[in-house]
């Protein structure tokens, strides 16, 4: 969903460099230079306004996090988060996550998160949905050989497509939950805003957590 343009998103970020990265190529290979400790980097491709990429990092000071995001506006709403927090293990990236192999090397990351993402539902616009097969690739080409991608979203059409398209590809599933919130994996979940609309409407939401085989 596009937000509304607020004019003080784009000022704040140009404003606070060391929290939001908008030149990620340049921190291909060197993204422990970004954080204090050198430790596993997670990224979420399609933050939002970095509800959960935010808590993640505050729950978690073992791994350094990075949410990318295209919108300015949904950037800056997730750098005052940060700007109150000032999380040592969380960067912001302000801009395109459509080519992952120009912002990461091979094997930079250890974990991916998508959450929500746009289902582009017609069929002419599939190559566009983040669990298609030349993303697929990208993940597979930045991320570790045990990396783990988590996918989310409360679309059953884009969940059951995802499904297929991972299993095409040869990715393993290391578990699939059809109903989220009714499962003990519910207790530790961390909620993005979309997520706590969703599930307040009675929505189901859809997980699954898979990885590459090689």
């Amino acid at each position: 969903m596009r937000l509304k343009n607020k004019p003080w998103a784009l000022p704040l970020i140009e404003a606070n460099p060391q929290y939001v990265v908008t030149e990620p190529a340049k921190l291909r290979g060197k993204w422990d230079e970004r954080f204090t400790t050198k430790q596993p980097l997670l990224i979420e491709i399609g933050m939002g306004k970095g509800r959960f990429i935010t808590e993640m990092a505050r729950r978690d000071p073992k791994h350094n996090y990075v949410g990318i995001e295209v919108q300015t506006t949904a950037t800056g709403i997730a750098l005052k988060k940060q700007l109150e927090l000032k999380l040592p293990n969380l960067q912001l990236v302000s801009g395109d996550g459509n080519d992952l192999t120009e912002m990461f090397a091979p094997a930079e990351v250890a974990g991916i998160f998508l959450n929500f993402s746009d289902p582009w539902p017609k069929k002419r616009h599939a190559k566009r949905r983040l669990t298609y097969q030349t993303f697929l690739k990208q993940y597979q080409q930045v991320m570790q050989k045990d990396g783990t991608l988590e996918f989310k979203t409360d679309n059953r059409g884009l969940f059951e497509y995802s499904l297929t398209s991972m299993n095409n590809y040869g990715m393993v599933f290391d578990q699939v939950w059809l109903d989220l919130h009714d499962s003990p994996e519910a207790v530790d979940n961390v909620m993005t805003e979309y997520e706590e609309k969703f599930s307040q409407k009675g929505q189901p939401i859809f997980k699954l957590a898979a990885h590459f085989t090689s």
